[in-house]
């Protein structure tokens, strides 16, 4: 147990003094770069059919990067960074449009996200009814 204890402290210690400087240096000399002025908005998208992000093998996957520029493998990645914008990136706060008329057969999509919005971690998980309620939900960050 003692062995343990030292190794970790002998570690903790090493990671400090290697990386210690590493940061004060990038800390002290701040980048001129537009990028450096945004906190990163970079998530990934998946989507599968099934009941649960647990149980499902991801069928699509798309990339989506909001800051500084609208970037990724998104189909409508300026319009979803936008929407998203406008939504302070909350999920939950994307609403069915009320144009829409979807079936109600049952033939569930989980839709997944993960990465980072703002500088904050973000994982979701949103299951369907179908992929037409799962395409009209919102504007455009889920038509993937």
């Amino acid at each position: 147990m003692r062995n343990t204890a030292r190794w970790a402290a002998t570690l903790g210690l090493t990671a400090t003094a290697v990386c210690g400087p590493l940061t004060g240096a990038a800390l002290a000399e701040p980048s001129t770069t537009p990028s450096a002025l945004y906190a990163p908005s970079a998530l990934v998208l998946t989507l599968g059919h099934g009941d649960s992000a647990a149980t499902v093998t991801p069928e699509r996957a798309v990339t989506l990067t909001c800051a500084p520029t609208a970037s990724g493998t998104h189909p409508a990645a300026s319009a979803a960074c936008a929407e998203l914008r406008a939504a302070d990136g909350d999920f939950d706060a994307l609403t069915v449009r009320g144009d829409v008329l979807c079936t109600k057969e049952y033939d569930p999509v989980v839709v997944t996200v993960d990465g980072v919005w703002r500088g904050q971690r973000v994982s979701y998980e949103r299951t369907f009814a179908n992929e037409c309620v799962k395409s009209f939900h919102g504007d455009s960050v889920f038509t993937f």
